[in-house]
């Protein structure tokens, strides 16, 4: 007994247990490693191509998608903080959106440091960051209303899209700098659906295994109607703006069929990661899980690194195509996932993921009946993950 105690009380015994606890939704972990893969592997490789049947064109499907995926586990985070399948109650909501709101603020503060290192990536950190704010009203929704609002949005939201997308004030002096600050390339009108429906995911009991697969179910039965509708429209809307704007489903377009299709796509994909968790493949995925247990940290770390890297290579930041060429995406990748595990397995909590947690329990203190799971990265049985 006391060297059992020995080990769960050292750091590292400590560090595993909040990384593979009971009480860790692992499979989360796995879904948020892939996201921020997918967006390392959308920017640095050539995912410019039409996806067709030839397995060499399969790497877009990162493209757009894996962002999407990262905003819908950002509203499954939400839920798991605010009380999982159980919202929490009205007098405890005043401190957990305050606590939210000032993670979003510090989101946004480093999304806009990231965009002043002038690396060529739509940082998705301030849109994150509006998210969470934007997700206050919705804290005590349960999982029916939250998955019928976001539907509602998906559906209404894409036809909308169009018209602010032409507002004057994107073209303006100041256009591009407030579409970086509002993160406008994954605009919080349309992207507040998946925001929403992840949080509708996070407010089911998601240990449940025909719940897992519910999600994969349902995830498949939308991505395919989305899609499939893209297809079938787009001889209809040809030579016509306002619907071919509309009616698609290219990356990163808000279109109606990208957010079905990708919708489905992100659901589909967390289904998938917590039934594959619930198989000895999750000592497999460690690394993967490694990465999503401290997704803020992995994905500031890469920018980060890309921009030194660009700098001391090629003297700017800004060359894309010079970065792609200089083949940064696999050591990059490879030493991103290395770092993500040994920290994991040996300190535990992702140094950004800790910071924040910080400022937030000594700026707003700490709800002691909350689950301490946070939306920025942390992972648990209500959460992002989970109580740690």
């Amino acid at each position: 007994m006391a060297s059992a105690s020995a080990v769960t009380t050292s750091p590292v015994g400590r560090a595993w247990a909040r990384f593979d606890g009971p009480g860790r939704l692992v499979g989360v972990d796995l879904a948020r490693g892939l996201a921020v893969l997918g967006m390392l592997a959308a920017h640095l490789l050539d995912t410019e191509r039409r996806l067709t049947l030839d397995p060499d064109t399969w790497v877009t499907l990162v493209n757009g998608r894996s962002s999407i995926l990262f905003a819908t586990l950002a509203g499954v985070s939400i839920a798991l903080v605010t009380g999982g399948s159980r919202p929490i109650g009205p007098e405890r909501r005043p401190r957990a959106g305050a606590r939210l709101a000032l993670r979003g603020a510090m989101l946004w503060v480093i999304g806009m440091l990231l965009v002043a290192t002038g690396v060529p990536v739509y940082v998705i950190l301030p849109a994150y960051a509006l998210l969470f704010v934007l997700a206050l009203p919705f804290l005590g929704m349960r999982a029916r209303g939250l998955f019928v609002t976001a539907g509602v949005l998906a559906l209404v939201m894409p036809w909308i899209q169009p018209v602010l997308d032409a507002a004057p004030i994107w073209a303006g002096r100041a256009g591009a700098e407030i579409a970086a600050a509002v993160g406008w390339n994954y605009p919080f009108t349309v992207w507040i659906a998946f925001l929403l429906a992840g949080m509708g995911v996070g407010r089911l009991d998601l240990r449940r295994l025909d719940v897992q697969a519910a999600l994969v179910t349902a995830g498949g039965a939308l991505l395919l109607a989305g899609y499939g509708a893209a297809l079938a429209t787009a001889p209809a809307v040809a030579g016509r703006p306002y619907l071919a704007a509309v009616l698609t489903a290219e990356d990163h377009s808000s279109g109606l069929w990208e957010v079905i299709g990708s919708g489905g796509f992100a659901l589909a994909t967390i289904g998938v990661c917590l039934l594959v968790c619930r198989t000895p493949l999750r000592w497999v995925a460690v690394p993967l899980r490694a990465v999503g247990s401290m997704p803020l940290t992995a994905y500031v770390l890469q920018l980060v690194v890309w921009a030194l890297v660009a700098l001391a290579l090629l003297g700017d930041t800004g060359d894309l195509y010079g970065i792609r060429e200089a083949g940064l995406f696999l050591p990059l990748t490879l030493g991103l996932v290395a770092g993500c595990t040994i920290w994991a397995l040996t300190l535990g909590r992702g140094p950004l993921e800790w910071l924040i947690d910080l400022v937030v329990k000594l700026v707003v203190g700490r709800d002691a009946a909350a689950r301490p799971a946070s939306p920025d990265g942390a992972s648990g049985s209500g959460g992002v993950g989970g109580p740690r």
